[in-house]
């Protein structure tokens, strides 16, 4: 979907369309969780913090989020989906991967179903959408991602390598601007210079998903399209009213979060054996710190304890912190086993591979 919140909003309050508006809090705090298209032509962007995205777009206007109704169009989306195949991997609430190899009205050509499902979803919730066509889940996002705002793009066989040759490095799947910058230092800025880097360098540098920019650089990709996952990990984060450096207010924080974690496990009945620390400091720089246990972690007095040990590990003496998150991962296979299988979105966002 093209700026899934704000078009929402924008559909639902007549009076912001046409204008420049951010889905969050306009406070000092704040971050802006989607932003419409006319305030990205000003530069703002989602996960921008609220007052840099008033001093790039002065007139922008901010409304509060609503993820109920978001969730509620989201399962309408979905509805349409359906219509095809039930094959659909949902990436996030406004994104999914559909196969329809084989599709319910039986149409030939993918390109026509994506046509199709564009149409329904303009007609039905007033709303506007991209697609992408291709043979496999790596080209099918960046298609996806190539002619927004209400785009399609196909990819064909024939034509991926060279697409993917004159491919930015940073339009890549799973490359953000870290790891751009990795690859920029080693001459590597589009897809035929990552197509010619060894195999064996690119393993040296960014360890397993190495492998994967290797494939990818040569159009392959074997992952399925998945209709159900198992929940991974569970976790929650805050942020902060102001950035804080004194270790008893920092311990306080950490204590509510892993309250708060506590009460999630238990809510969905989860358990895995790694925890994870996530801490966002004041410039916006963050750092994951983990540990994994031969035991369950499902209690406070047994996750705060860990969560204190790895913050030992981080040095916030000199660098405020703005966020803490905590989360469990690694649940045991055979605990997953007997689980009702569904689709759930991991708990903290997916920035890059790192």
């Amino acid at each position: 979907m093209d700026a899934f919140y704000a078009s929402i909003e924008q559909r639902d309050h007549p009076e912001l369309r046409g204008k420049p508006i951010a889905v969050g809090h306009a406070e000092e705090r704040g971050v802006v969780a989607a932003a419409s298209y006319e305030a990205r032509k000003f530069g703002v962007r989602s996960a921008m913090s609220s007052q840099k995205a008033k001093r790039l777009c002065p007139q922008l206007i901010f409304v509060r989020g609503r993820m109920e109704v978001y969730k509620a169009v989201s399962r309408q989306i979905h509805e349409i989906f359906h219509e095809y195949t039930d094959i659909i991997e949902p990436i996030s609430l406004d994104e999914a991967f559909l196969d329809v190899t084989e599709n319910k009205p039986g149409i030939a050509l993918a390109v026509d179903i994506a046509k199709e499902i564009k149409a329904k979803i303009r007609e039905r919730l007033h709303l506007v959408a991209s697609a992408g066509v291709s043979y496999n889940k790596f080209l099918a996002k960046i298609a996806s991602d190539y002619r927004k705002p209400d785009g399609l793009c196909t990819i064909h066989p024939d034509q991926a390598l060279d697409f993917i040759a004159r491919l930015p490095i940073e339009s890549f799947w799973g490359v953000g601007p870290v790891t751009a910058k990795r690859m920029h230092d080693v001459g590597i800025h589009n897809g035929a210079q990552l197509r010619d880097c060894p195999l064996v360098l690119l393993r040296r540098m960014f360890g397993k998903v190495g492998a994967v920019y290797y494939d990818f650089a040569r159009g392959i990709d074997l992952r399925p399209v998945e209709a159900v996952r198992v929940r991974k990990s569970i976790g929650c984060e805050r942020t902060l009213e102001r950035d804080i450096s004194l270790r008893s207010s920092v311990i306080i924080e950490l204590y509510h979060v892993a309250q708060e974690l506590v009460h999630r496990l238990a809510g969905k009945d989860f358990r895995g054996n790694t925890l994870t620390l996530k801490i966002k400091f004041h410039d916006f720089t963050q750092i994951t710190r983990s540990i994994t246990q031969g035991r369950e972690l499902t209690t406070l007095d047994v996750i705060l304890p860990l969560a204190k040990q790895l913050l030992r590990e981080v040095d916030y003496e000199h660098h405020p912190i703005r966020l803490i998150g905590l989360s469990v991962s690694n649940p045991h296979e055979e605990g997953l086993a007997g689980k009702h299988r569904e689709w759930e979105q991991l708990s903290f966002e997916f920035s890059e591979w790192e």
